[in-house]
């Protein structure tokens, strides 16, 4: 893809930046993504995750953390390409990992074509994120493409280190505290949505190790807090249908998704402290049943007693800090429109108030 006919990007506003940003990601994705045969049992397939949308914030807060360094985001986007091809690859074993439904609104990939076709559609995107990342060696250097390399490498292994813990608990009937909630969470959606988009950025734009490390601890914090954020939306959210997008969108899962999956969130965590032994009982039995066991009234009950008990209100507040906490160490960088982005981005997936 030729870098210099790329739409320039506005700096002056969350809401066109992410617009041009993804805009920028469509066409890199279009560029890494096959287009030939076998065409209907894997290239069309490998195709639907990322053609349904989505926000794309991720690569957005590499480019960000590249132009907050000093760095040319331009010389960012196939690693911002590669990031948002393992989000795809991610979402297709997630989907069937936690026998999801739908995914963006439509159903899952292994729902349209099956348990085989959708898990080598998936293994597939990753392959094709490492191949993006080998443009890096002429544009970055070896170098520095190398360093970025090793990156990406810690970021999907960490990634799949709290996958296996997060689904480990689901097989095994284990119900975590909060000390190994909060490993799990910072070695998954920690490194996957904020420390490793923000490191990989400031690798990219040539940041010094104070710079770097800075970005990597706001986007734990960013990370983390989407997260907590998107359980508590499963829960309040009722915009299945609705795809997420860079204007915002709708929550794109099944309200209540997680209660039927059994995921232990945060939110579940609170419940259990709040419930009485009665209940809580019964609570870990929704948890610990078959998705196709568990019946509406099941799900409408959990949601009921989490606002009952002020379990929902807890991890809104919990949410709401980490925003704060991620705004405050923004303030350790030098004043530029990208630190005023990433403050806005921040606002826009960790606090509640704009849910």
């Amino acid at each position: 893809m030729n870098r210099r006919h790329l739409p320039p990007l506005d700096w002056s506003a969350l809401a066109p930046f992410l617009e041009g940003a993804a805009a920028w990601i469509d066409l890199a994705l279009k560029a890494a993504l096959p287009d030939g045969e076998p065409r209907h049992f894997l290239y069309d397939l490998v195709r639907d995750y990322p053609s349904r949308g989505g926000k794309r914030f991720r690569p957005a807060l590499l480019l960000l953390s590249c132009r907050v360094a000093g760095g040319e985001p331009e010389r960012a986007l196939p690693t911002a390409a590669a990031l948002e091809l393992f989000h795809s690859f991610a979402l297709v074993h997630d989907d069937i990992e936690d026998g999801s439904l739908t995914r963006r609104g439509r159903p899952t990939l292994h729902r349209v074509h099956g348990l085989p076709l959708a898990l080598n559609a998936g293994d597939t995107l990753l392959a094709l994120a490492y191949e993006a990342l080998a443009h890096n060696r002429e544009l970055l250097g070896p170098e520095r493409a190398c360093n970025v390399q090793v990156h990406f490498q810690q970021l999907v292994r960490r990634t799949l280190e709290g996958q296996a813990m997060d689904i480990g608990w689901i097989a095994s009937r284990a119900f975590p505290g909060r000390e190994d909630y909060e490993r799990m969470i910072r070695l998954k959606t920690g490194w996957y949505s904020g420390r490793g988009p923000c490191v990989l950025g400031a690798l990219i734009g040539g940041a010094g190790d104070e710079t770097a490390g800075l970005l990597g601890e706001f986007g734990e914090l960013l990370g983390i807090g989407f997260q907590i954020r998107d359980d508590w939306l499963n829960l309040t959210a009722d915009s299945e249908s609705a795809a997420p997008s860079s204007r915002g969108g709708g929550y794109g899962k099944e309200r209540g998704g997680d209660i039927a999956e059994g995921k232990r969130t945060l939110i579940l965590i609170e419940l259990l402290e709040r419930l009485q032994p009665d209940e809580a009982v019964r609570l870990r039995a929704i948890l610990t049943a078959p998705p196709s066991a568990t019946r509406a009234e099941d799900i409408a009950w959990v949601i009921a007693q989490a606002e009952r008990s002020g379990a929902l209100d807890a991890v809104r507040n919990r949410a709401e800090a980490l925003a704060g906490q991620a705004g405050t160490l923004l303030e350790g960088l030098p004043r530029s429109p990208a630190r005023e982005l990433l403050g806005e981005l921040t606002d826009y997936l960790v606090s509640v108030r704009s849910a």
